[in-house]
């Protein structure tokens, strides 16, 4: 019988309704109503598998991936997922990366945070991960303005699996893309699973 990582069952997610008046957001006053984003979801996902969620623009794909993570402050239901640091890759490379740090500082920092690997260890896992993701080893010393969009992606990717996880959310990874780097990206993936 085949290991899940991850269970979902009937989640519930919500949020505020903002109050808008002459189009400009309300920051003072009676907040919105309660409005349900995500109804009744159910499914789990096993070891090695990999499962695509379709949906038109706003039907909660985003939220839904907010539920599993813990970043979604108003839901219902259960999620367990069987791995410690659970990642995601965001939809926008750039503004996921800290630009005013360079590239090996940002993958490094969930090794500082998660692991005791000291500074060596860390830089070499760093540069073995970069040329998973098949950058070179000097993309380690550039800013995030330094680098094209499908470059910062496979560094948001190789961040998100710096500390091995069981569990990878990507959000639309390459809809910020072009077609030709898109196709990339989605190779990557393959070869990386």
């Amino acid at each position: 019988m085949q290991e899940n990582v991850l269970e979902v069952r009937h989640v519930n997610g919500f949020y505020k309704e903002q109050s808008v008046q002459n189009g400009i957001r309300r920051l003072f006053g009676r907040q919105g109503q309660r409005v349900q984003v995500l109804h009744d979801i159910s499914f789990s996902i096993g070891k090695g598998e990999v499962v695509g969620l379709v949906g038109e623009s706003g039907c909660g794909k985003t939220t839904l991936s907010k539920a599993i993570l813990g970043f979604l402050k108003d839901q219902e239901g259960e999620i367990c997922h069987q791995t410690k640091h659970p990642q995601m890759v965001f939809q926008d490379p750039y503004s996921a990366l800290n630009p005013v740090k360079k590239i090996g500082w940002i993958m490094e920092e969930p090794l500082k945070n998660h692991t005791k690997l000291d500074g060596p260890a860390r830089r070499k896992k760093v540069l073995q991960m970069l040329q998973n993701v098949g950058l070179e080893a000097e993309m380690a010393d550039r800013y995030p303005r330094q680098l094209s969009g499908g470059q910062r992606q496979r560094v948001s990717i190789g961040t998100a699996l710096m500390l091995e996880p069981g569990l990878v959310i990507a959000d639309e990874p390459v809809s910020a893309l072009d077609v030709t780097i898109q196709a990339q990206i989605m190779e990557l993936f393959q070869e990386l699973q």
